[in-house]
């Protein structure tokens, strides 16, 4: 799956995505340009599939789409009559439709992860699952032509990709409500403003600034990179207080593990 270092390898047939891994950086590539990387049901399996098998010394992700698009969403030949070939949804009313769909959210949760540190590369659309699997990575880079939307509800959805408590946590309930239900287009200066971008370059420009904020982000040896991820992902659900003594906790943990390890 891995491949060679540097040289992208399919993730499966038909699964429309790429990975490239390279030292401590993986590349995840959505990669059905010919439908701007629509989404399926294989693909979101494909993901999960990564990051259970992810190579141990990965600290990085990077999520980008092939082409001049992240992705328009979900594909929407799934809801026609014809289909897509070899994809099928689950039918809501069966039994087992909460299982199928959890499955496919573990394509999403992993980018959570705290032993690494997810980046979306996001030029053009990024359009309902588009839009929420920029959402699972932990930073955003959009070039300036970049457009977001959560487009499910138009579709008579709801996002489901587990894309909707980043939302939240991001922009606040009251700019995710409008934002799902007027199914509106943001643009890349707007998601700046909105926090949903760390960074808003010219498209050109994307691959290097991308390169140049993971190199950064390995700065920090694993352990402690690990440690502080962890320990800010906490903060939200805590107090003050409570957030003091995670850290006292977390530092304490740290410098047992650089002591057994020998580290000074």
């Amino acid at each position: 799956m891995t491949g060679s270092p540097g040289a992208p390898a399919d993730t499966g047939a038909n699964t429309g995505l790429k990975l490239d891994v390279d030292g401590a950086v993986a590349t995840v590539t959505l990669h059905r340009p010919e439908r701007r990387n629509a989404m399926t049901p294989s693909m979101w399996r494909g993901l999960a599939t990564i990051g259970d098998s992810l190579p141990p010394q990965v600290r990085a992700v990077v999520v980008r789409g092939d082409g001049p698009s992240f992705s328009a969403g979900i594909d929407l030949r799934l809801f026609s009559a014809d289909g897509v070939p070899g994809e099928d949804l689950a039918d809501p009313l069966s039994p087992g439709f909460a299982d199928w769909l959890e499955r496919l959210q573990a394509g999403f949760l992993w980018l959570h992860r705290p032993d690494i540190v997810s980046v979306a590369a996001v030029r053009g659309h990024a359009l309902g699952a588009g839009f929420q699997l920029a959402l699972a990575c932990d930073l955003r880079v959009l070039a300036d032509d970049a457009l977001l939307c959560m487009k499910e509800p138009a579709l008579g959805l709801v996002p489901d990709l587990a894309g909707t408590k980043p939302l939240v946590d991001i922009v606040g309930l009251p700019r995710a409500l409008e934002l799902c239900l007027t199914t509106r287009m943001v643009g890349a200066a707007e998601a700046r403003e909105l926090r949903l971008a760390e960074m808003v370059v010219p498209s050109a420009d994307l691959d290097t600034a991308v390169a140049s904020l993971v190199e950064a982000l390995l700065t920090p040896d694993a352990a402690t990179a690990r440690a502080t991820k962890k320990l800010l992902a906490g903060a939200p659900e805590r107090t003050l207080e409570q957030q003091a003594a995670a850290e006292r906790t977390a530092q304490a943990a740290l410098q047992r593990e650089r002591r057994a390890g020998g580290s000074a």
